[in-house]
């Protein structure tokens, strides 16, 4: 018995042994290779095992392997990947990264959990990304809906409008059907879904990377994806000391100047980073100066390798005055830069129609490493919005040439003894505030279950509570305005009780000065009203996944609920709405297969019960409840193939989206004039005045097919080669069906009218561009970008016939150099130069309306010279030098 119990000991003695033995042990520095300096927190992995390890704050690293032979990979944000062989144990020395502008530049990226990028799912998505470099590179002083510009299926269009007027559509779907995330914080409007570009006006300087994923997207959450998901990951702290300045100049005497500064990580895990910049300009259309500034603060603390925190505010007040669309007769009569938004007073310029707004955003992110297989990673947000739009309100007077005639108003005013109210020729500006208060929790719990297999859970909640109302902006030598109302019963209908109020208050139409003052409510005109809208969700996700095959399920439901609050057009115990909740819910589910490392296939599909926005919930902006309203059905398919090489990869999608049970319902009160305009009767059932009555308009399909192509290719080292390509066949299907129902949803008058194969409008359905950059010399390349549009169609609703636009090309231009500076010539100063439209193209970007050109009509281009729209921009040029230290 004691020699067998010898012989186990040393048997398994012998195994252990070899167990130790066979381990291979590898070693290394990371470093800068620009810099020649060590590299803290980059991932070190064996590929085809989990073994790994991350690099200290010397840049060392050390690991541990079963493996004796093989490659190991090293990565880190902002810098491109290294492949490095090994052979049994062995320290490989230094290993240098080299910076890749193309990907994220060096941040603690925290919330990882959260962002949901496409490259935390193995499942692939149609996707393209738009990193740092090219963002501060191109856009100058465009929105950042400019960076977006050379990606298929994204038309961006508005620019006219004024800075920051500028909207995009995503395989023909508005951004109301477009989710935007900030570092995995919705950010779409909570009452319309609707995205103003003018409150993200810093994003282009705080973005790192921009990600549009079109389609059904890679996010957890129950968002209305239906044309895709863009989200925007912000810069966090910095894990290098240093900072920056720039400046800029640009057309239309635009001038930008940015300084930013880094404190790095400290060894106890600290670090701060702050950014502020300041932009003015004139505009490019006549009547569109503008003005803000940008602000961004973060904190971050990694107290130990479990958590990490990170605490961001940013925001960027600004106003700017705005254009609106005219008719192309207006454009040619008086020039293509023609706006008639506003005029002079004393000598001195003055806009009718400026929108001003300040949106601080606040979040703090919380990632939670408990052990090896399970990560937490959370985010508390809040935002403050505080501004508005100013308008006409009263008696406008214009001059011969179209501008407001302010001297004329200004005396008007004077005349009538300064007191202003309808019906005698007396005006003012006003102001309609939109101001708000968002707060929300966004968690994710992920656990890998097995080597293959990955669970994700979290929960979406948020709370809103906006406020709006009208205010005078400038009296323009009025004393008061008064202004009387009939207000409305608990049914919505007129009280008998009517009830007038004198202001003499007004409210500078300014973003700062409109953060800290409010005017009180009986200084209030026209409407004053509130909502509350609150949302809960819980979504999960399940992924099986090896190197070769990977599949998903996902699913979300959220409950929304509403209540609207009207103080000024409703007795005092009306004021309060009805609540409605309503519940909707999402379901995706996907497959890939990568035939080799070079080669892989994937489809997705989903199915959205997306609930309508609170502005569909209420009619008319009262607090009437729509009776009509109920949830939206999309289905989305998508199937793509992706090639990669060292030369050359491409992308290429296909995608069907349907849209059905999209309702639109108005409501209205039958006066003595609708009685005697319909005869008295609505169908054949007799109306009366007073009569309430509901209008409904229903298509039977909005259908959304296409293809996608992009692709890189690098022929040889310093040119880079890109293009894109989309052709998309947008229609409605069926029949648009509009209904006539009475208060109690008596269906009075059914008509139906064909819209089958009609074209949905503005974005072009059919685009493709191409792009190089060429590196002349060291540090020193041009590049350029072509683009074409065709098959674009105006915005207007459904219809069998709609107006095509003329198809028209872009090509944007660039200059970059780089010269590194000082002792160690570890600084660096970059100059940047663009030219947009080089060749001045004259093109219309957008129609509002659809008028068909008959013989003997004017025309432009052979559209109808009435139609109202914009043309686009010119060309503009941008200049900026930047100072990295």
């Amino acid at each position: 018995m004691r020699s067998f119990t010898k012989k186990l000991l040393f048997g398994l003695f012998f195994l252990t042994s070899l167990t130790v033995f066979s381990q291979t042990k590898i070693t290394g520095v990371v470093l800068d290779g620009e810099f020649n300096e060590p590299l803290a927190g980059a991932n070190v992995v064996v590929k085809g095992t989990t073994d790994g390890a991350t690099t200290g704050f010397d840049g060392k690293f050390e690991i541990t392997t079963t493996k004796t032979a093989g490659e190991v990979v090293v990565t880190y944000l902002g810098f491109q990947k290294s492949t490095v062989s090994f052979n049994g144990s062995t320290n490989l020395g230094s290993v240098n990264l080299n910076a890749d502008e193309n990907q994220l530049e060096g941040v603690v990226v925290v919330g990882s959990g959260i962002i949901d990028l496409a490259k935390d799912r193995k499942t692939p998505i149609a996707v393209s990304t738009i990193k740092a470099a090219e963002i501060q590179a191109k856009v100058g002083t465009a929105d950042v809906t400019q960076a977006l510009v050379n990606t298929p299926s994204v038309y961006v269009a508005g620019q006219s409008g004024g800075y920051g007027d500028s909207r995009i559509t995503v395989r023909g779907f508005q951004q109301d059907n477009i989710a935007f995330l900030l570092n995995g914080q919705p950010i779409n409007g909570m009452e319309d879904g609707k995205m103003y570009w003018s409150n993200w006006s810093g994003m282009s300087d705080i973005a790192n990377a921009i990600q549009i994923q079109r389609g059904l997207g890679s996010s957890k959450l129950a968002i209305s994806s239906v044309g895709g998901t863009v989200n925007f990951v912000t810069k966090a702290t910095d894990k290098k000391q240093g900072g920056f300045a720039s400046m800029g100049v640009a057309n239309n005497d635009y001038f930008k100047s940015t300084v930013g500064y880094n404190t790095g990580m400290s060894k106890k895990g600290f670090g701060f980073s702050v950014m502020l910049s300041h932009w003015q300009g004139d505009g490019y259309n006549m009547g569109t100066k503008g003005e803000g500034q940008n602000y961004f603060i973060s904190f971050g603390y990694k107290p130990s390798e479990k958590h990490s925190f990170n605490f961001l505010l940013t925001g960027a007040p600004q106003y700017h005055d705005q254009n609106y669309t005219k008719s192309i007769s207006k454009y040619l009569q008086y020039g293509r830069k023609y706006n008639n938004n506003y005029g002079s007073l004393n000598g001195q310029y003055l806009s009718e129609r400026t929108n001003f707004y300040h949106k601080p955003v606040a979040n703090l992110n919380w990632d939670f490493n408990i052990n090896e297989k399970t990560q937490l990673s959370t985010v508390l947000y809040a935002s403050w919005g505080r501004g508005g739009g100013t308008g006409n309100y009263g008696s406008r007077v214009r001059t011969a040439d179209g501008h407001i005639n302010f001297d004329a108003i200004y005396a008007n005013n004077q005349s009538a003894n300064g007191e202003g109210m309808f019906g005698n020729g007396t005006y003012l500006i006003r102001a309609s505030m939109n101001n708000h208060a968002w707060y929300g929790i966004v968690t994710n719990l992920k656990k890998k279950l097995t080597e293959n297999l990955s669970f994700n859970a979290g929960l979406d909640v948020r709370s809103y509570y906006g406020t709006h109302y009208r205010q005078v902006a400038n009296f323009l030598g009025l004393n008061s305005w008064t202004e009387s109302r009939e207000l409305k019963n608990s049914f919505d209908l007129p009280s008998g009780n009517v009830v007038s109020n004198t202001v003499t208050d007004y409210g500078i139409a300014k973003p700062w000065e409109a953060m800290f003052n409010t005017v009180a409510e009986d200084q209030r005109i026209d409407y004053d009203y509130s909502e509350r809208i609150s949302y809960g969700g819980v979504f999960g996700q399940l992924e099986y996944a090896t190197e070769k095959f990977s599949v998903f399920f996902q699913g979300s439901a959220s409950q929304q609920y509403h209540q609207r609050f009207d103080r000024y057009d409703y007795l005092p115990e009306a004021q309060d709405s009805k609540k409605v909740d309503n519940f909707g819910f999402n379901v995706k589910g996907g497959a890939a297969y990568n035939v080799t490392e070079n080669h892989a296939f994937f489809a997705n599909a989903g199915f959205y019960s997306r609930q309508p926005y609170h502005d569909n919930v209420y009619l008319n902006y009262t607090n009437a409840v729509n009776p009509l309203t109920s949830n939206e059905d999309v289905l989305g398919l998508e199937a793509g193939y992706s090639l990669t090489s060292n030369m050359f990869s491409a992308n290429v999608n296909v995608y069907r989206t349907s849209w059905k049970n999209r309702v639109i319902t108005n409501s209205t009160v039958l006066s003595a004039t609708d009685i005697t305009n319909l005869g008295g009767v609505i169908g054949t059932t007799p109306v009366a005045e007073g009569d309430l009555i509901y209008t409904s308009s229903q298509t039977d399909e909005q259908l959304h097919t296409g293809i996608e192509l992009d692709f890189v290719f690098k022929p040889f080292s310093g040119l880079d080669v890109k293009g894109f390509a989309s052709l998309g066949n947008w229609q409605y299907k069926g029949n648009s069906v509009q209904t006539k129902r009475d208060e109690n949803l008596n269906t009075l008058d059914f008509a139906k009218v064909d819209v089958d194969g009609g074209k949905v409008g503005d974005a072009a359905q059919t685009t493709w561009g191409l792009g190089a950059k060429y590196e002349i010399f060291k540090n020193f390349s041009i590049d350029a970008d072509w683009r074409t549009y065709d098959k674009l169609y105006a915005n207007v609703s459904a219809r069998k016939e709609n107006l095509e636009l003329p198809s028209y090309d872009l090509v944007d231009a660039g200059l970059s150099y780089k010269l590194f500076v000082g002792k160690d010539k570890k600084n660096s100063v970059g100059f940047r130069f663009n030219m947009n439209n080089v060749f001045d193209e004259v093109y219309l970007s957008e129609l509002r309306t659809a008028n068909k050109a008959n013989s003997g009509d004017t025309t432009w281009n052979g559209i109808n010279v009435t139609n109202s729209g914009f043309f686009g921009l010119g060309r503009t040029w941008n200049f900026a030098i930047r100072y990295n230290f």
